[in-house]
């Protein structure tokens, strides 16, 4: 988490040394939620290693909002005055997941004590804000085959890694659809 940070903007002594004492490493079990509404929205995660996706559950069923692979940090959106509420959001490692977890009070006191923390919070807030960007306009594409290859486009990460269930919700088709997109698109190549 280090590195992705400093290479965001460079990093003191200081900075390295509040963020080695409070960011909490933790090891996330296959399927398990990392948050749900029952928790506080307390804390940002990084994704070390793993495979996480954020959803939504809609008269019981569950809607993909987001996938990551790794190499950034997640969260479930927050009130920016840190009015405190439960997420409606869903965090789960769809496999064994290390994250660094930071409490949002902490990271307001980095952005007190620690210049830096100013230029790297504004550079991840427009990393985020471009991928929900992307995600927007995905979703407003009429056409399931369409949805489908502007998605393999924008991902250039192992989609195979990424259960077939929660792509068909994320792109919001059936499985049978996108099982239907897949072969189709697979006989083009051959």
């Amino acid at each position: 988490m280090l590195n992705y940070l400093s290479n965001l903007n460079p990093v003191t002594a200081g900075f390295i040394q509040e963020v080695k004492k409070h960011a909490a490493p933790i090891l996330i079990k296959k399927n398990k939620y990392i948050l749900s509404p029952i928790d506080n929205n307390d804390y940002v995660f990084f994704i070390a290693s793993g495979l996480v996706r954020g959803f939504v559950k809609d008269e019981g069923k569950e809607i993909t909002t987001w996938v990551s692979l790794g190499n950034e940090f997640i969260g479930a959106i927050q009130h920016p005055e840190d009015i405190q509420q439960p997420s409606i959001e869903y965090l789960q490692a769809l496999e064994k997941t290390e994250v660094v977890a930071m409490s949002n009070a902490f990271i307001n006191k980095l952005y007190e004590s620690h210049m830096e923390t100013n230029i790297i919070g504004r550079k991840i807030l427009a990393l985020q804000y471009y991928a929900a960007a992307e995600r927007a306009i995905l979703a407003r594409i009429p056409s399931a085959e369409r949805r489908y290859e502007k998605f393999l486009e924008l991902n250039s990460f192992e989609i195979n890694r990424v259960p077939l269930r929660c792509v068909a919700s994320y792109l919001g088709m059936r499985l049978e659809t996108l099982s239907r997109i897949r072969s189709k698109l697979i006989k083009e190549l051959v």
